[in-house]
């Protein structure tokens, strides 16, 4: 389906088309691809994920199979609940030593019994291409080159598509993770806007939203942003993905009827920034090929 402005009220939001532009890099991927290929280099994706995670193991089959289809090789690694911590910091190792891997995907979340951050800590920068380990979130907040957290990466790849600009912009971030609120806020910081991070618990946060010139909806509460929380012909960048009881298909974080009456520009839920996450990754999954020193 390709997406094109809405009209809502007499009003336009253009629509910030992330499922087409997806289809277009992947596409770009394939002739990168093909062109390690040639030199003899095939990119490699390992994965981790929880084996009883239904959800995980449905996000990461898309990933593995727009993988297949760009030309990127893999193997995914199942997690459970006999998995201890030894076998898990061992295996990163492992797999940290292969010139063969290029990228390494630790599937969030992991089962409770392991430690997490640990696991993280151990798998470091070097084929960190989710961009979540505290070394890859440190060397964003440094500005030293690094992998970039998927996510916010494909929303910035969104925005230089449309030639939305940030530089001297208000922008509003509501979410604080470390997997997308944190480091968004860091990218656009690095874009030279002026950033507010805000969250659930933070007060008056209709208003500050409203001030936004540029506004990313990541709290994970299901169209908590209504259009009365929107600057008129504000850009809008819904990373949300919630399911609603008696409601098919999955929606943002963003009321998208309402918001798209005030917004200049807005990412659809499906269809926006889900599809630039999975690609962005597969991104820097070729980056690292391309740049390992093997080759």
């Amino acid at each position: 389906m390709a997406y094109s402005a809405n009209s809502i009220g007499g009003k336009m939001a253009q629509i910030l088309d992330g499922k087409a532009l997806s289809s277009r890099i992947r596409n770009e991927l394939a002739s990168r691809v093909e062109a390690l290929s040639e030199r003899g280099v095939v990119p490699r994706l390992d994965v981790l994920v929880a084996a009883d995670d239904p959800s995980s193991i449905t996000y990461v089959n898309m990933k593995q199979q727009w993988a297949d289809k760009i030309g990127i090789v893999g193997e995914s690694w199942q997690v459970t609940a006999d998995t201890t911590q030894d076998w898990l910091i061992d295996k990163l190792g492992e797999l940290n030593a292969d010139p063969g891997v290029h990228g390494v995907l630790l599937q969030h979340p992991l089962p409770r019994h392991l430690d997490e951050a640990a696991a993280l800590e151990a798998l470091g920068p070097g084929k960190d291409v989710d961009g979540i380990s505290p070394q890859s979130l440190g060397r964003l907040l440094t500005g030293a080159k690094g992998f970039r957290c998927a996510t916010p990466l494909g929303m910035m790849r969104l925005l230089d598509e449309y030639g939305l600009q940030c530089e001297g912009k208000h922008a509003v971030v509501i979410g604080r993770s470390v997997i997308l609120g944190k480091p968004a806020a860091l990218m656009l910081l690095e874009r030279n806007a002026t950033v507010t991070i805000c969250h659930s618990r933070t007060q008056g946060l209709q208003d500050i939203c409203r001030a936004a010139d540029l506004l990313v909806a990541a709290v994970g509460r299901a169209e908590m942003v209504t259009g009365n929380w929107i600057k008129p012909g504000a850009i809008v960048l819904d990373a949300g993905y919630n399911r609603v009881e008696g409601r098919s298909g999955d929606v943002g974080d963003v009321e998208v009827s309402s918001a798209s009456e005030a917004a200049g520009w807005i990412s659809p839920v499906p269809g926006g920034v889900g599809p630039m996450t999975v690609t962005m990754l597969l991104s820097n999954v070729v980056d690292a090929a391309e740049t390992a020193p093997s080759n």
